[in-house]
């Protein structure tokens, strides 16, 4: 953290400004804060005479002065490496020392100046992929060869890797310790995590007589049938079996018949290995399509062919069919940190409860039950009403407040905050409060509060380890909004609140990557779906920054998918986020416990969202004094599959299969 001291007139500027809790768009009218502005527009535009020009206009002591050297220096000469020194020893810690070190090292790396990358690289504090390349190679350069084995783990992944990487991986081809088997374990990732630009770089290093056909490749990606079908495969080729899985892969995500009857007639000419290793995949995409197949395929591939993504769906198969033999199978030969997530603890305690074993399931339960997300609740709800330690709770103000105000990063987050920079402030705010105790957390938290900067308060009290606030966890803002929209529409408001909370944590002028917006993220097609329902005969979609607006709309359309989809909060939850259709698609022909179906949603962002939601609405259904209702009650059981539901917007249709990777 910066050293750096402010006068006091200006801290009492400062926490006046704080402490008053003027709207987070206000102006604070400190001098030199227009001028900031234009500093930093001018560095947007990268245009350094008119940043020079906005830098004569701020006082030397103004809380952003860091920054406005910082934009300057960017760009003056980044490749300064004395102006560069001396900006890392006034400014020893803060967040803009970290960036500036970061970029230095990069460049001290394109340079080769190893031995200056070396003696810097330990000050950084979170070195990303690009610049662990280059402390290898720099080790490398200097004879020091003790971190080979870190270096070589880089190499085993599916997903692009920085160039600063290819020399490295380079050097390790060339010394023998990524070997012939490494390279195809890359390349089957790679096709895994559905990376063709990537297993095609990789194949371009394997020996040429058995390197996998480009065209092929690229036909196995586009009509998979055609490629299975035409013959021109020869399982004796390592390169063509590879372009085979892949196609069966792909094959299998469109049509589990077609992948069988394809792989039935490969079978006899394929190793015991590689069959397995066809089968784990056709299992894979039938449990993501809930198809009861998919169980009896996992038999066939047998464990030593399945990888742990794999397994993770072999369970959720085993779970819809009620199987939990199958499913404390599939959870055993799981990688240990896999196996010991809470999710995978969970489930593992319920497969022992249901197999008898009732003391092993409660101390996993036990352990679980410690914490306050959705897999520790449900795991206190199985134990029952046992004697638990009390949750340390503690209230912050006054002093503590103020003393939090004066840290020079978060004054500078504030300053950040309050001339609209919200990512840089937000980023300001996240470096600073990193080592904060719990005490100085809740306060920070508390301060933001103040500010109405409600994602930062409830993102700054989930940090807590041991004392907790947890009306700063799960913040109230707009609740009479809220109550009446609720009110209106017949709904439960701590779920409202609950969905609300996960879609935007209360940041009114938050914006999806899709174009979804405001406090309950409507996307701009729902948005006139429900003006045309509610009779709005003059609707313009910039109304969803209206809290009012956007609530009364959320409220609306969750209702609607509640009541279309039977009255389960759970599948309406999922409609939500995925859409109606989807949420439909993902039901039995029975019933079905929900924790079950959540667990078993095909996106991994579809079903992380349905958990948190109504985890959220149990703390805020304590919040506001409701009847005790358990978890496990209030998700219910999700009804056997209807007619098809009738078409309605869905509210984002922009996501993704899930990969390995993922």
């Amino acid at each position: 953290m910066a050293a750096a001291c402010y006068p006091r007139t200006m801290l009492r500027t400062l926490l006046f400004f704080l402490l008053t809790a003027l709207a987070a768009t206000a102006v604070w009218a400190a001098p030199g804060d227009a001028a900031v502005k234009q500093a930093q527009q001018a560095y947007a535009a990268r245009k350094l005479p008119e940043l020079e020009r906005a830098a004569r206009k701020i006082p030397a002591d103004h809380v952003l002065t860091p920054y406005v050297e910082y934009w300057r220096l960017m760009l003056e000469r980044r490749t300064d490496d004395g102006r560069i020194k001396d900006f890392l020893a006034r400014y020893p810690g803060s967040r803009l020392a970290e960036i500036l070190r970061a970029d230095w090292l990069k460049s001290l790396g394109a340079r080769e100046a190893w031995p200056v990358l070396l003696a810097e690289y330990p000050r950084l504090a979170k070195p990303d992929v690009a610049l662990q390349c280059y402390a290898y190679r720099a080790e490398w350069a200097q004879g020091n060869r003790s971190h080979e084995r870190e270096a070589v783990s880089l190499w085993f992944t599916g997903r692009d890797m920085p160039s600063t990487c290819t020399p490295l991986f380079t050097q390790l081809i060339a010394a023998g310790l990524i070997g012939g088997e490494d390279l195809w374990r890359r390349f089957r990732l790679a096709l895994e995590a559905g990376n063709l630009n990537v297993a095609r770089a990789v194949a371009t290093l394997l020996p040429e007589a058995q390197r996998p056909s480009a065209a092929l490749l690229d036909q196995a990606a586009r009509d998979p049938a055609r490629v299975l079908n035409a013959g021109g495969l020869d399982p004796a080729r390592r390169g063509d079996r590879e372009i085979m899985l892949y196609a069966f892969d792909q094959l299998a995500r469109r049509d589990s018949a077609q992948a069988e009857q394809a792989l039935g007639k490969w079978a006899s000419q394929l190793n015991p290995l590689d069959l397995r290793a066809a089968w784990a995949r056709l299992a894979t995409w039938a449990a993501r399509r809930h198809e009861t197949v998919a169980l009896e395929w996992f038999k066939q591939a047998g464990d030593v062919a399945v990888s742990d993504y794999q397994r993770e769906w072999w369970t959720r198969a085993a779970l819809r069919a009620g199987d939990w033999k199958a499913a404390q199978q599939a959870m055993g030969n799981m990688r240990d940190d896999v196996r010991e997530q809470p999710v995978w603890r969970y489930w593992r305690a319920r497969a022992l409860q249901a197999s008898g074993k009732h003391p092993a399931a409660n101390a996993i339960f036990l352990a679980l039950s410690r914490d306050y997300g959705y897999y520790s609740q449900l795991a206190q709800e199985e134990l029952g009403p046992v004697m638990q330690a009390p949750v340390a709770k503690v209230k912050t103000g006054g002093d503590d407040v103020e003393a939090i105000a004066r840290q020079p990063g978060i004054a500078r987050a504030v300053a950040l905050y309050g001339l609209g920079l919200r990512d840089d402030a937000r980023q300001e705010w996240n470096w600073t409060i990193r080592d904060f105790s719990d005490p100085q957390l809740l306060a920070a938290a508390e301060l933001a509060r103040r500010m109405e900067w409600y994602d930062s308060a409830i993102n700054t009290a989930e940090r807590t380890r041991e004392l907790h606030d947890f009306e700063l966890r799960f913040l109230t803002p707009y609740r009479e909004l809220a109550r009446q929209a609720a009110r209106e529409n017949g709904i439960d408001e701590a779920w409202v609140y609950g969905l609300m909370r996960q879609e935007s944590r209360f940041v009114n002028v938050a914006q999806s990557s899709v174009g979804a917006s405001g406090l309950m993220q409507i996307m701009p097609a729902t948005a006139r779906w429900i003006a045309q329902r509610l009779g709005f005969k003059r609707f313009h979609v910039g109304e969803m920054h209206d809290p009012a607006r956007n609530i009364q709309f959320g409220a609306y359309y969750l209702k609607h998918v509640q009541t279309m989809l039977d009255g389960s909060p759970v599948l309406a939850t999922a409609a939500y986020n995925a859409g109606p259709g989807r949420a439909q698609r993902w039901r039995d022909a029975r019933p079905m416990e929900a924790a079950i179906y959540i667990e078993s949603i095909p996106f991994a962002e579809t079903r992380d969202y349905v958990k948190k939601v109504m985890s959220n609405a149990m703390h805020y259904a304590e919040r506001f004094g409701q009847p005790s209702v358990l978890l496990k009650d209030r998700l219910g059981v999700v009804p056997p599959r209807a007619m098809p539901v009738t078409p309605t917007p869905d509210p984002d249709t922009s996501l993704e299969v899930e990969r390995p990777d993922d």
